[in-house]
């Protein structure tokens, strides 16, 4: 099973990104792209300089009030300006390039944050958005770091990982399913779980014959909680699939359910996602 990037490769990650080193403690009028850097922001108590947030920025649920500037990874410049920002956060991943490169160009500051699926990449996260803030960190990072250690330390005491298979979604009756490299195979393994799919990189369909082989002993799923999907009927359907019902999750039923940002969101809660993971699990705690 990957090993999680000590917490301490935290320094080393945010050092890569030398941008960082100059915070903004004027900016009034700021935006947020991407759902972690908007929950660290909120989470450091300094919401009130948010003037927008982009569509994945929808937790804590006072943010759904703010201006939606659109999907962080399909922005156009005129939206983002449209709000007229004296700073722009967003994640690293954010696009298209052009419009980053029209942001980077228009003379709004435009602070890039790095993303990292691993508890150093979470913590460097953290140490970045604080300073960008300037502003004083009322514990954020400090009860990040205490999660993120409990988790690792309720993992590093699992004898026999469970296999978990992550289904993104199901398409014309099959599972689109996480491979290697994800944030997905990440928190899986921080909560002591090993994915049940290794053999190509990123999201993939699967057929009838990887998912017997993959044998996953659970089946894990998002849930944004919005309503739009028959939770019940997916669940149903998923586990009437000839091929999910002979493996040993779909014999037992086992579909654990974690809502989006908070399992794969690599935000100040992760640490707390990764144990509730790990005790959906083992039944731990």
């Amino acid at each position: 099973m990957r090993r999680a990037v000590p917490v301490a490769a935290a320094v080393l990650a945010l050092a890569a990104f030398p941008a960082l080193a100059d915070p903004h403690p004027e900016a009034r009028r700021i935006v947020a792209i991407g759902g972690s850097v908007t929950e660290f922001i909120y989470a450091m108590g300094q919401q009130d300089r948010l003037v927008a947030r982009d569509t994945t920025s929808y937790m804590p649920p006072e943010a759904m009030a703010l201006p939606d500037v659109g999907y962080m990874r399909q922005l156009s410049a005129e939206g983002v300006l449209s709000v007229r920002p004296d700073l722009i956060i967003a994640e690293e991943g954010a696009g298209p390039p052009e419009t980053v490169a029209l942001l980077k160009s228009s003379g709004i500051p435009y602070e890039e944050i790095p993303s990292g699926a691993s508890p150093g990449g979470v913590m460097a996260k953290a140490e970045a958005v604080a300073a960008v803030l300037a502003a004083p960190d009322p514990g954020v990072v400090a009860a990040l770091k205490a999660d993120l250690d409990a988790a690792a330390a309720a993992a590093a005491a699992v004898d026999e990982p469970m296999r978990v298979l992550f289904a993104l979604s199901l398409q014309g009756g099959r599972v689109l399913a996480s491979g290697s490299g994800t944030e997905a195979e990440a928190i899986i393994e921080m909560a002591g779980g090993q994915n049940a799919v290794t053999s190509f990189q990123g999201y993939k369909p699967l057929t009838d014959e990887a998912v017997i082989a993959a044998a996953p002993d659970v089946i894990l799923m998002m849930d944004r909680g919005d309503g739009v999907i028959d939770l019940d009927a997916q669940r149903a359907e998923l586990l009437g699939l000839p091929a999910i019902a002979s493996t040993p999750a779909g014999k037992a039923g086992r579909v654990i359910r974690m809502n989006g940002l908070y399992l794969l969101g690599f935000g100040p809660r992760t640490g707390k996602a990764a144990l509730d993971l790990h005790r959906a699990l083992y039944g731990d705690g």
